[in-house]
């Protein structure tokens, strides 16, 4: 399945769970590792572990098989690897604190600090 297409049921999932602040970033030619990273917030640890879980069961359900999956005992910070995708499932302060979003920010749309 195309990235893309991981990306939409992604997101689905994420949404259908209330995850806040859903973002994609295409990462296609800044990373060997995946073509997209999702991050989306959960309001409660008990939150993001369920929003993981389904969206494990959306990949299942489309025959889709994680890499791998990170962080569920914790559930601060829950890492959905599928290859192309690689989700990010956050509380609020761990969001804020590793602030991915300015990490991986492409240089030509922001300023370089």
């Amino acid at each position: 399945m195309q990235g893309e297409k991981i990306v939409e049921l992604v997101i689905n999932a994420l949404d259908d769970m209330k995850a806040v602040d859903i973002k994609t970033i295409d990462v296609i030619g800044r990373s060997n590792v995946t073509d997209y990273m999702i991050i989306a917030t959960g309001t409660s640890r008990r939150h993001v572990k369920s929003v993981a879980e389904n969206v494990l069961m959306t990949l299942k359900e489309h025959n889709l098989k994680p890499n791998g999956t990170e962080g569920g005992d914790v559930s601060e910070w829950v890492l959905v690897d599928v290859g192309d995708v690689v989700v990010h499932i956050m509380m609020s302060e761990t969001r804020d604190f590793y602030d991915l979003e300015k990490l991986w920010h492409p240089m030509d749309e922001g300023s370089a600090d």
